[in-house]
């Protein structure tokens, strides 16, 4: 390895480890427990920034070995609506008036993967970025923010948020006195404390994101978990503001998925669905063997490869849409009436909505002809032969059902009917009925359930009955 960098330009200082090292400054006693990781010093020219990651040392060591071809990098422009903006605002002119700005999507970060992300940053920040006098990095979980994006500059009086790791929200005077004692950013605060106004970053609900070059906003904070970064690179030299912001991007491009054509033919490929690229590369053919008899659209091809790929592994978003969920009202008012009903001691019952045209119509002592119910065109069984029309032989078969329990029964049902004609006869007792209105319409009907019908259902004892609609309430 130590003729291999040398090879490639660069030089291997020392191979050591974190004991070894803590033994050399400290005392043996002193490193009892730490790392036995070797680590491997390396020397990088200082114009080679894309070494200053692992990432792209290995990257450039496999090329210059030939083991893989040289990465071409592509800047992918995101679906109609997924597209972000920065809008920079002339009041940072006077201060920092660059910024560039750029998205990881899809990236899949691990903890050493995590910690190589914060390393590069850092090290830039040392090196082209002066000390951060040139160029200020800042990195943003992508999906805690809404764009557009706006770099302006305000009054320090006027910004105020939650720095990074820290509990609680600071003004822009607090937050500089709060780390005026840090041993790290107490180094970078001259660089705007003079100024009569601090660069800042919004999103488009006025949430901080940084403020460069001194420190980013906690709400924004990248995680293991982060799917999508926001960078921004903001400074007073252009080029060298693009030049870090391409760094960043380019090294850790590669753990970011793009759902190409071909990646997506090899998920379905796994699925026992033979595919391939066609056309002009951005279709695919896809075989359905004669196992597969599940498949009947294209749904069922993209539900194969959301699987292969791994429900895990989609990100979990906020919808574009944003929308205020309710209850219908007539949903509300039947779920306030079942806890009324129950409260009074009624059990609720849930019956079929299908039901045999006896129990509507012969055991409710009217001809079939008159309650105009909806008829299935080819049912199953006798028990489900129409829609039921009302509600009363459902209760009555479920009362037949359970006539071994003591008395009073006191059920109620709060379902839909299925009715052709609003305008039905009775089944109930003669002179002991009666019509209920509300608001001027008729709404249902109580009374004392006809002896005929009773017997007809098996039963025994007196039954007393209410039934209304409820949807002229709502």
């Amino acid at each position: 390895f130590d003729e291999l960098c040398f090879e490639f330009g660069l030089e291997l200082d020392e191979i050591t480890s974190e004991k070894d090292i803590i033994s050399k400054e400290k005392g043996e006693e002193k490193a009892k427990g730490a790392s036995d990781v070797v680590l491997y010093k390396i020397d990088v020219p200082a114009n080679r920034y894309d070494l200053l990651c692992l990432e792209g040392l290995v990257r450039g060591l496999q090329v210059f070995k030939e083991r893989i071809n040289l990465p071409r990098y592509e800047k992918i422009i995101p679906a109609e609506g997924e597209g972000q903006r920065l809008i920079i605002t002339e009041q940072t002119a006077q201060i920092r008036p660059h910024a560039v700005a750029a998205v990881l999507r899809n990236i899949t970060f691990t903890k050493d993967r995590y910690d190589s992300f914060i390393d590069l940053q850092e090290k830039l920040h040392q090196n082209i970025c002066r000390k951060r006098a040139l160029v200020a990095i800042g990195t943003h979980d992508l999906d805690t923010i809404t764009g557009p994006f706006t770099y302006t500059a305000k009054a320090p009086s006027e910004i105020k948020f939650k720095p990074l790791n820290q509990s609680q929200e600071y003004t822009a005077s607090q937050i500089m006195d709060l780390y005026r004692t840090d041993s790290h950013l107490r180094h970078y605060l001259h660089l705007i404390e003079n100024k009569p106004r601090y660069p800042v970053i919004y999103d488009s609900n006025g949430l901080v994101l940084s403020m460069p070059p001194i420190i980013n906003g906690d709400h924004t904070k990248i995680t293991l978990n982060t799917r999508n970064v926001f960078i921004e690179c903001t400074g007073t030299d252009i080029t060298k503001a693009k030049i870090v912001l391409d760094i960043i991007v380019t090294m850790f491009s590669e753990y970011c998925e793009n759902e190409t054509p071909s990646s997506l033919a090899k998920l379905l490929t796994r699925m026992c669905l033979k595919s391939h690229v066609t056309g002009n590369g951005n279709h695919l053919e896809v075989e359905i063997p004669p196992t597969r008899a599940d498949i009947i659209h294209a749904c069922d091809i993209v539900e194969d490869a959301a699987i292969a790929y791994g429900y895990n592994n989609i990100q979990m978003v906020i919808p574009k849409t944003y929308t205020i969920a309710n209850q219908l009202p007539l949903n509300k008012l039947a779920e306030l009436l079942r806890l009324d009903l129950a409260a009074a001691g009624f059990t609720e019952a849930l019956t079929f909505a299908l039901c045999s045209q006896e129990d509507i119509a012969d055991k409710l002592r009217m001809d079939i002809s008159a309650t105009n119910a909806v008829r299935i065109a080819n049912p199953k069984t006798a028990e489900f032969q129409v829609a039921r029309t009302t509600l009363l032989p459902g209760l009555l078969k479920t009362i037949a059902a359970n006539r071994k329990m003591p008395l009073p029964l006191k059920l109620f049902e709060i379902s839909d009917i299925v009715v052709k004609d609003p305008n039905t006869g009775t089944a109930f007792f003669p002179g002991r009925c009666a019509e209920v209105f509300a608001k001027g319409q008729s709404i249902g009907k109580l009374g004392v359930v006809h002896p005929d019908v009773i017997t007809k259902f098996e039963l025994t004892m007196p039954c007393s009955v209410l039934e209304i609609n409820i949807e002229p309430f709502v």
